[in-house]
């Protein structure tokens, strides 16, 4: 049985609907509305603001595109990231993608963007753990993922059987708020990583069949990911390690099309950084049954939809 599975960004997933509308109707001094508003405590309200601007809708076009690109790939299980919540990935699956994945799930997790991780799946899903509440040891006070670690078995189409898991993250990114450092942000990562690791170990054997994947926002030899994916205990092998592009990335000097890369990212003035930042790593187990891998090339230098390319697997389980 071949299943398909892969991971994806799909880079600010909003609903259609926000109040930015609504509030400039009224700042142009509609009279007829008596409001209040203010965007300094994220916990009065459920706007979508980050650092004190409204969030946006995804615009349409874009999302027309990132759900073409799904169903090119025509995955059997996909992990994504930046989705706002349960309800506007269960919407955008049924107009946008027909339905095609019955099962959906979505932990709401601690992003002060309000993006979270989730997985949809063609195939049936037993138990679903969020670790959105793990902390590290350094402090013990506050959750250490800012959107989730979510753990979720995939079942086969009858239920009898218990096919792999897959833990799907989305770690700590480059962006840096006001004062925040560098190394502020890779410590925040190289810790999640950390707890990831001390996670996936206790939830697993060494023969289990398991999925590490997602938005590490790091490439596989970066040292802060190497709590993770370089554990001895647990011995990943990277699923993505010699990928088959579905077609030739754009013109723009990128690296030898033997390197893998899923995200593109150009500083101003500065050549661009091609950096492979979405990672699938397979256990032993489960990586003895990989046929194939893959990355959804883009068709544009700043992406289709998402700046990131979606990558997947095919496994014979």
């Amino acid at each position: 049985m071949l299943v398909k599975v892969g991971t994806f960004n799909l880079n600010n997933l909003f609903s259609r609907y926000n109040f930015q509308g609504e509030i400039q109707a009224i700042a142009a001094g509609d009279n007829t509305v008596e409001a209040v508003y203010e965007f300094t405590d994220p916990t009065s309200y459920r706007l979508r603001t980050f650092m004190g601007r409204l969030v946006k809708g995804k615009n349409p076009q874009d999302t027309v595109r990132i759900a073409s690109r799904i169903a090119t790939m025509d995955l059997d299980v996909l992990a994504v990231q930046e989705v706002e919540d349960v309800g506007t990935l269960k919407r955008f699956v049924i107009d946008n993608l027909g339905g095609v994945y019955p099962h959906v799930v979505l932990v709401e997790g601690n992003d002060p963007r309000l993006i979270d991780v989730a997985i949809l799946s063609k195939l049936p899903l037993g138990a679903v753990t969020s670790w959105q509440r793990a902390v590290h040891p350094s402090d013990p006070n506050a959750p250490v993922f800012g959107r989730d670690l979510l753990q979720v078995e995939i079942l086969n189409a009858s239920r009898t059987r218990r096919l792999f898991t897959v833990f799907n993250t989305h770690l700590k990114s480059h962006f840096l708020s006001p004062g925040e450092t560098e190394a502020d942000a890779n410590g925040r990562r190289q810790r999640q990583a950390e707890v990831a690791a001390t996670i996936v170990q206790a939830q697993t054997r060494p023969n289990s069949s398991y999925v590490v994947t997602g938005d590490m926002n790091d490439p596989p030899t970066s040292q802060f990911l190497a709590p993770l994916v370089g554990s001895a205990p647990l011995s990943f092998v990277d699923g993505l390690a010699n990928p088959t592009e579905t077609r030739q990335a754009p013109a723009d000097n990128p690296p030898a099309a033997t390197a893998a890369w899923t995200h593109r990212f150009k500083p101003s003035g500065q050549p661009a950084d091609y950096e492979l930042f979405d990672h699938i790593w397979l256990s032993p187990a489960l990586a003895a049954k990989q046929t194939g891998a893959f990355i959804e090339r883009r068709t544009r230098l700043t992406g289709d939809g998402s700046d990131h390319d979606p990558a997947w697997v095919v496994l014979d389980v």
